[in-house]
């Protein structure tokens, strides 16, 4: 199946995409057929193999051991001669580890000043000053034990009427919680279950133990715990198990939906956006249109003081030093780089390496190497100056571009930003990821048009018209950040209809 159907006519000029004037190879934007004539940048060649949209194609001979560019960047060295028109990828490319140049900011960057008129959007004021886009009852889990009846509780409320400000009662089952160490893995979860606890589209939550599990529900509670006032505590033990808890669970959501029924939407200032920026399932489209889009809306919020989140450590590998030169200061630089060098340690307690993430999908997408698909994603970033570097489920607290450490596995990466606070997210995806999250709308966009048309029911905005020669980069980012506000104003975006709620915390630690 063909990753585009092309709908302008492809010609010698307009077949292949040639990104920077560096680079040695330009992407397929169609299929290329065998003796197929290109001309790019007035080089005329002849394609000598059939080669998939997406994919790259050689511009020049390229001697063995030497450099393969895209972006302006190495991706890696040919691993035997290739010729003008030879298909470029894994069996002739080889992945090695770059060494970069940092060049770190010789003084502080200032914050701009916020616009004269600031865009605005509907949402849920909330007693911090935080904005929710949504308006939810959490049912937590402390641990895998009360999984279940988290989920019971929640599916309980499926067929009953809620007030019409309320989005639902929304379960957040996982298997983490117990038989596992106490020290960073443990402190991680409890970041993680207490960001979304008190995340901005909640309105209230119940937090339900077993009873005896390392993650006790105590941890959560007390009278300075974030909004004490709507945070109810039980245990299935002390509640006489699953059925009494699940009762029990539902009288104190009766009342909590009394007090969350009476709040409305009011208008509030697009500064208080906090959009995480994601992709997954990427193909070689995804640098090119989803991601460079994206940016284009991450920097139009950074200007007006909102919030926007990079996340996926392993994806910024080989691309770090691009975001190093735009931080801030010198200790966000330094933060970001000790993220990475952490991140590496530890892959390499399992004999991994940051070249394992791209999956058979990115590689069939055109993407060789982790090199190449990390240029590529960071393109969500925009080119905005990078304000500060935090850990998984850390509160985000600074406007402007963020990043957070998370592993690139997607389910995992959500829930990150999702515990730092974000209250909308941006999916971009070249392969089709189905993914939302439980409590927070998850707006897809995707890279090809293709895709798009395939998979309508999951994809909220196709960028695939700019490799189409329909639309610009500009245009589509202006698209999506208007989406943002809509959909932060209560529009419904494709995953929530299909009620997508992923939620998967990082275990880091091992099983006891």
């Amino acid at each position: 199946m063909e990753l585009l159907e092309i709908q302008k006519l492809p010609t010698a000029e307009n077949s292949a995409i040639h990104l920077h004037p560096s680079d040695n190879v330009a992407v397929a934007r169609v299929p290329l057929a065998e003796g197929q004539t290109l001309r790019v940048e007035g080089n005329e060649f002849t394609v000598r193999a059939n080669i998939p949209a997406g994919h790259k194609v050689a511009l020049m001979r390229i001697e063995p051991g030497e450099y393969v560019y895209r972006y302006g960047q190495r991706i890696g060295r040919a691993k035997k001669p290739i010729e003008a028109g030879d298909h470029v990828h894994t069996h002739n490319l080889g992945f090695e580890e770059v060494e970069l140049a940092y060049e770190f900011p010789d003084k502080e960057i200032p914050f701009p000043a916020p616009p004269k008129d600031m865009p605005t959007f509907l949402g849920y004021v909330r007693e911090d000053g935080r904005v929710g886009t949504r308006n939810y009852i959490a049912v937590v889990a402390a641990s895998n034990c009360a999984a279940h009846t988290s989920e019971l509780i929640a599916e309980s409320f499926l067929d009953e009427p809620l007030p019409s400000n309320i989005d639902g009662v929304m379960a957040f089952p996982h298997g983490e919680g117990c038989g596992m160490s106490i020290g960073p893995d443990s402190r991680q979860l409890q970041r993680t279950l207490a960001g979304v606890l008190a995340h901005p589209n909640v309105s209230a939550a119940i937090v339900l133990g077993l009873g005896c599990e390392v993650n006790q529900i105590d941890h959560y509670l007390g009278p300075n715990a974030p909004r004490s006032s709507r945070l109810v505590g039980m245990t299935l033990q002390g509640s006489g198990g699953t059925r009494g808890a699940k009762d029990a669970a539902r009288r104190e959501i009766r009342t909590l939906l009394e007090q969350c029924g009476a709040e409305k939407r009011t208008e509030v200032p697009a500064s208080k956006i906090l959009l995480g920026l994601n992709c997954g399932g990427s193909d070689s489209f995804s640098g090119i249109t989803a991601n460079p889009a994206l940016g284009v809306a991450s920097d139009m919020l950074a200007a007006i003081g909102a919030s926007t989140v990079l996340a996926e450590t392993t994806e910024i590998f080989g691309a770090e030093h691009l975001l190093v030169r735009r931080a801030r200061n010198r200790d966000v630089a330094e933060k970001l780089l000790g993220f990475v060098k952490g991140y590496k340690k530890y892959l390499n307690q399992f004999g991994g390496s940051f070249d394992d993430n791209p999956s058979p999908g990115n590689k069939e997408g055109g993407l060789s190497n982790i090199l190449e698909k990390s240029l590529g994603a960071v393109a969500k970033a925009g080119s905005s100056t990078l304000t500060d570097a935090i850990d998984y489920a850390e509160r985000i607290t600074v406007p402007g571009f963020n990043f957070m450490n998370t592993p690139g596995y997607d389910p995992v990466s959500l829930t990150g930003l999702a515990a730092g606070g974000c209250n909308v997210i941006c999916f971009t995806t070249g392969r089709g990821s189905a993914i939302g999250f439980p409590t927070i709308p998850v707006i897809k966009i995707a890279s090809n048009s293709n895709m798009y048309r395939r998979m309508t029911d999951n994809m909220d905005i196709n960028a695939g018209a700019i490799a189409d020669g329909e639309r610009t980069v500009q245009q589509v980012g202006r698209e999506i950040f208007d989406m943002i506000l809509r959909v932060a104003s209560g529009e419904k975006t494709k995953a929530e209809i299909l009620g997508h709620k992923e939620f998967v915390p990082w275990r880091i630690g091992p099983v006891m």
